[in-house]
């Protein structure tokens, strides 16, 4: 978990806490019906939206609550009538986008990422999980 490849850059553990605080903080934030996300507020409404966690957590806690998060904020997104998607909102950088897209935007950040940790865990000499399930299918 306290892997980095140079000091510079956050350790695996830093760069997965980020991801399960700001998914579930941006999703938290959409779900709340908050529209205007470029205000001064927006790290203290941010903060409001993390899961209330002890700063440090272990692998499998980790693990456990990126899962769990996942699966409550899907459920809770999945309730949404369709107008909720395509409500307008006005993101950080003050670009005017629907919910949607501040959605896709939410997983494009997870999804750049991960490639950080797969290619943190090939460092390691670790075969990520997704390749290994690949390659048992041939």
């Amino acid at each position: 978990m306290g892997f980095k490849p140079v000091p510079e850059v956050g350790s695996f553990g830093e760069i997965a806490r980020h991801v399960l605080d700001t998914s579930h903080a941006l999703t938290g934030l959409l779900l709340a019906g908050v529209d205007n996300l470029a205000t001064p507020e927006f790290r203290r409404m941010v903060k409001e939206h993390t899961r209330p966690l002890p700063e440090k957590l272990d692998a499998a806690t980790l693990a456990a609550e990126l899962r769990s998060s996942l699966e409550e904020r899907l459920a809770e997104l999945a309730r949404q009538p369709a107008e909720f998607f395509s409500g307008m909102i006005t993101r950080f950088d003050g670009q005017q986008v629907t919910r949607l897209e501040m959605i896709q935007l939410v997983k494009e950040h997870e999804l750049t990422h991960r490639q950080q940790l797969f290619l943190f865990l090939r460092m390691k000499g670790v075969v990520p999980v997704t390749t290994r399930r690949r390659q048992a299918k041939k």
